[in-house]
């Protein structure tokens, strides 16, 4: 269920709980660090790339997919304690220009979310933590479901607002 980086914060945060929130910081800082590699590198070359798979069923619908739920498809794995895989979206949303801030700002707040929490979990619960969270993994299946659900409602609410806003801007000028 967790990851490595996840084990190993939960391992400090029990062996060690006065660092188990700087240990959430910097595994936030490595995990932010390696998106924003591999973000930048799918912008200088990505677009040629996907472009290339865009021809397949399964990147048509990839690339669908992206432009319908944009950066929550890259949200939804980074605060997932479920092992989805993020490496594909933050390379589409690279490919696809998101603009930096966006993405930043969201990879910083799912993985401030998840590492905080696992810290907070570890110190809490200490060696049972992993019993905890094997013990409660519905809840935790849940919490991640409604968090991805309600990510996509915020989005699809920015959608609508942006474009009216857009609107009332010309107008105004």
């Amino acid at each position: 269920m967790v990851g490595g980086v996840d084990l190993l914060l939960i391992t400090v945060a029990v062996r060690t709980p006065n660092y188990a929130y700087l240990a959430a910081i910097y595994a936030i800082a490595g995990s932010l660090a390696g998106s924003l590699i591999l973000f930048a590198l799918a912008r200088k070359g990505g677009e040629a790339f996907l472009a290339r798979h865009l021809s397949t069923r399964r990147g048509r619908r990839l690339h669908a997919w992206f432009e319908q739920y944009g950066l929550a498809t890259v949200f939804i794995p980074a605060i997932s304690p479920l092992p989805l895989p993020m490496k594909i979206p933050v390379f589409c949303a690279g490919a696809l220009e998101v603009h930096w801030s966006y993405f930043t700002g969201v990879v910083l707040a799912a993985r401030a979310i998840r590492y905080f929490t696992l810290a907070y979990l570890g110190m809490r619960y200490g060696a049972s933590t992993f019993l905890f969270l094997r013990k409660h993994i519905l809840e935790v299946a849940l919490i991640a479901l409604l968090l991805a659900a309600a990510s996509v409602i915020v989005l699809k609410l920015v959608r609508r607002i942006r474009p009216q806003r857009s609107k009332t801007e010309v107008a105004g000028h």
